[in-house]
């Protein structure tokens, strides 16, 4: 029976000792800002993975639709060995290329990574009985900085789903898909989920919905620092917000005092006030054009060889080759 590999790249203490620096620089920065990264807790996935559901949240079902219909083109192109899936989570929707890959006769393993070693314990057992043929090597690790630990076995497609690139500024994202491009060998390929540009009618909903899901999952990250460094945020004293930025062509998520306060983190020794009104940067969610994403594809060594959408038009789908540079 094939193996079941896990490599573990990244400790509780490891996530322990990032939050307390991301909590520190963030919280005493101007304006203040927390990495969306912190939402997902227990909790907080179970949140997210009530937000797909919602009507209003059109990026899961869109990008679902488009692996239903591409994924057998996908596997015919590519003619991948091995699938790797960056932040990979419960790897719902990556069933569908592993099913079309196995089809095409070339898939020999499935790589998923992800920050969470029990979730993707989880995952993996539920993998291993889908797919008892397939070698499965998860890989606890953060995909920001251990891109070095993919194992090198066979043409590789890297699966970079959900939209997740939105969440890096244009800064972050070049030296991340200049890396990424680094690990891979020309004739490699990427597979990059990208929400697009649309209707700030339709996009702000999916980040606001009518039920305040969204709402709690904003505020779960003080429920995480409450929780993990000992702070005594209200998180009933925050309001969600949830706004357009036209220029960056983003969504930012944030949260508002409603009243001026002092909130205590203990385990950073660190009081940090806040003005009625203040704001506390919680996510950015980059959208794209084609000609932009294509662009800087390239500029980091990836040629586009297909770019799919739903039938909507609202989501897109980017098969990129690793080209010689």
């Amino acid at each position: 029976m094939p193996e079941l590999d896990l490599d573990v790249h990244l400790t509780e203490e490891d996530l322990a000792a990032a939050l307390r620096e991301d909590a520190r620089s963030g919280l005493t920065a101007t304006p203040k800002r927390l990495p969306p990264k912190y939402f997902y807790d227990a909790r907080g996935s179970a949140l997210f993975e009530e937000i797909t559901r919602l009507p209003e949240y059109y990026p899961t079902r869109a990008e679902r639709e488009i692996l239903a219909d591409r994924a057998g083109a996908i596997a015919r192109i590519t003619g991948a060995k091995v699938l790797v899936e960056l932040g990979s989570g419960s790897s719902e929707k990556t069933r569908l290329l592993l099913d079309a890959l196995r089809e095409h006769g070339t898939l020999g393993s499935f790589v998923p990574l992800d920050v969470s070693g029990a979730a993707l314990r989880d995952a993996l057992g539920q993998l291993h009985a889908e797919y008892p043929d397939l070698h499965l090597h998860g890989i606890v690790a953060d995909f920001v900085n251990h891109l070095e630990v993919l194992p090198d076995s066979g043409t590789r497609l890297v699966a970079f789903l959900g939209g997740t690139i939105g969440n890096f500024t244009p800064a972050e994202r070049a030296p991340f898909l200049a890396a990424l491009r680094a690990r891979l060998s020309p004739g490699e390929w990427l597979l990059l989920g990208a929400d697009l540009v649309k209707d700030p009618a339709v996009l702000v909903p999916a980040y606001d919905d009518a039920a305040g899901v969204t709402a709690q999952f904003n505020r779960n990250v003080l429920h995480v620092l409450n929780r993990e460094l000992s702070a005594d945020f209200d998180p009933g004293s925050f309001a969600h917000v949830a706004l357009w930025d036209e220029a960056e062509e983003w969504i930012e998520m944030r949260l508002r005092a409603t009243r001026p306060m002092t909130v205590r983190v203990a385990d950073l020794d660190l009081d940090v006030t806040f003005a009625g009104g203040e704001e506390l940067r919680t996510e950015v969610s980059a959208k794209f054009r084609r000609d932009g994403l294509t662009a800087e594809l390239a500029t980091a060594g990836f040629a586009v060889r297909d770019w799919w959408t739903d039938r909507a038009g609202r989501f897109a789908l980017t098969l990129a080759v690793a080209v010689a540079v």
